[in-house]
């Protein structure tokens, strides 16, 4: 019978169900403080993070079927979510050179003011990791890229720009080598979303 890590009494006795409840009330803060910027615009928590994706990545990656993948979800409902943003000119289509029926996204200047007043709508996070000392924030650090490219290897986040799934990446024995900026990494130096990022080819 599988565990349910909710139930206390299991929490009580099991490590790793306390730990879950844990990153369960992290993703909480995230959805309270998403919800009181849309509330504020007019717009939902998903419309909010698409403008946030679209402000700081390369056009090719604000595409709507890249952007289904980046946020676990289907294309219709960031059809939808995109049509909205659209409509209230906040972004903007950019026509491909080849198919016309192709294209990208980038923020209008109206988008760009939005942005200004949500950017920062993780500010009482940061304010509280960044009270942890350099020790506590880099051994948290390492935890979470092992956590989070375990997650992506078992298929449940669908995109992953970390340097451990990048060809340029390399594994030495005292910590890790970019390639691509010809460097030596630390475990905390780590990337979670390189815009230079390149798929180990299968």
């Amino acid at each position: 019978m599988t565990k349910n890590p909710f139930d206390p009494d299991i929490q009580r006795k099991d490590l790793s169900s306390r730990l879950v409840v844990g990153f369960e009330r992290i993703a909480e803060v995230f959805r309270v403080l998403l919800w009181d910027h849309a509330k504020e615009l007019g717009l939902s928590p998903i419309q909010i993070q698409l403008l946030i994706f679209i402000d700081v990545h390369p056009t090719e990656l604000c595409t709507v079927s890249h952007l289904a993948k980046e946020f676990n979800m289907t294309k219709p409902t960031v059809s939808d979510a995109v049509k909205v943003l659209v409509q209230k000119e906040l972004v903007k289509k950019v026509t491909g050179t080849g198919d016309a029926r192709s294209y990208s996204l980038a923020l209008s200047k109206k988008g760009k003011d939005v942005i200004n007043q949500v950017g920062g709508f993780t500010q009482p996070l940061y304010r509280s990791v960044d009270a942890f000392s350099i020790e506590e924030k880099k051994y948290l650090y390492h935890l979470l890229t092992k956590l989070i490219f375990q997650l992506n290897k078992d298929e449940i986040i669908s995109v992953q720009r970390t340097c451990f799934g990048c060809r340029f990446h390399e594994e030495k024995k005292a910590g890790h080598y970019c390639h691509f900026i010809k460097e030596d990494l630390k475990d905390h130096e780590i990337r979670l979303d390189c815009n230079d990022f390149k798929l180990i080819e299968a």
